[in-house]
């Protein structure tokens, strides 16, 4: 399903050149604004890749026809293809990888500098996100949340919020892999509690934060234990982490009219309950028509009375595997 408001579309790509195209947009982001190393063939084409790429699916936001914002999705089906996710280069997500139903990976979201200002462009975004999650039935999503440089301490604060206050649970936690850390960068960075719990101040670390991790904080998310830093890509790098089953119970209460409405959702007992569920969606819930609506209205606020939901074309052939 693609969604329109006014001018802005966001969708899966369905073609080589919007593949492109949103490679390029990382390009622009993450090596020529924030220092990311690149190839020289990658300087050459001015597109940001890696191996991953290959069976990965791409959500964007597209404004006039120009890619302005995107994420990068992997499910456990690519994966296989792929023999792992990306994030396996990074942290141990063994305990993830034994979740029954179907997980997916979330990477290189990124938003054009001149449309940051624009919230709607991540809303969208987050919004194409939840409506790829439900048709995937999708139970765990994780990735890895980061900010830009390669020294922890300058986001202490926060860090140490997320170690006292949101680590995953035991079953399900990720751990840092620091010895997959660059020649020369010492593993004791990988550090999550870089601050004594007594020093952290709540405020301060919030401030700290990136926007991607309050809103990620703000839908119930839990993160792995350990930073790691990833000196390549200048960045160091937080494991997060959503269970749909575990969404803020405010976004359950207000589409579905309780607060455990989504528990069970990623386990089928036979009851019909995953049936039932499947109108369901992460961040928080969509599915029919008039559910979708909903979460719309909720998501994108002023913007919703210029909202159109349409069904999504079939996807071309030359859309992934390139």
């Amino acid at each position: 399903m693609a969604i329109k408001v006014r001018d802005y579309e966001v969708r899966l790509t369905r073609n080589k050149e919007e593949r492109r195209q949103v490679r390029a947009l990382r390009y622009d982001v993450f090596v020529e604004e924030e220092g990311a190393g690149a190839t020289e063939e990658q300087k050459n084409l001015h597109e940001e890749y890696d191996a991953y790429d290959r069976f990965a699916e791409y959500m964007a936001v597209f404004h006039n026809g120009k890619i302005v914002g995107t994420y990068r999705i992997i499910d456990r089906n690519a994966a296989e293809k792929m023999g792992g996710f990306y994030t396996e280069t990074e942290f141990n997500i063994s305990k993830i990888k034994k979740y029954k139903g179907n997980i997916a990976e979330m990477s290189r979201a990124c938003v054009a500098r001149e449309y940051r200002d624009n919230a709607l462009v991540m809303r969208m975004l987050w919004a194409g996100l939840g409506e790829y999650v439900v048709r995937r039935k999708i139970g765990v999503l994780f990735g890895v949340a980061s900010w830009v440089g390669k020294k922890p301490a300058a986001s202490a604060q926060a860090i140490s919020y997320l170690y006292y206050n949101h680590l995953s649970p035991i079953g399900l936690r990720a751990n840092v892999i620091a010895e997959n850390f660059a020649d020369g960068v010492n593993p004791k960075l990988a550090r999550m509690n870089i601050l004594p719990e007594v020093f952290v101040d709540t405020d301060d670390a919030v401030r700290q934060m990136t926007p991607l991790i309050k809103g990620y904080l703000r839908l119930g998310a839990t993160f792995g234990k350990g930073v790691f830093i990833d000196a390549p890509f200048n960045s160091y790098d937080v494991f997060v982490m959503l269970q749909t089953k575990n969404i803020d119970a405010a976004y359950q209460k207000h589409f579905l009219g309780r607060e455990n409405a989504l528990a069970g959702m990623d386990e089928d007992d036979g009851s019909g309950a995953m049936k039932t569920l499947g109108k369901i969606m992460l961040f928080p819930v969509t599915g029919p028509l008039k559910v979708m609506r909903a979460f719309v209205e909720f998501l994108l606020r002023e913007d919703a009375i210029d909202a159109e939901l349409i069904e999504d074309e079939t996807k071309t052939s030359d859309e992934t595997e390139e």
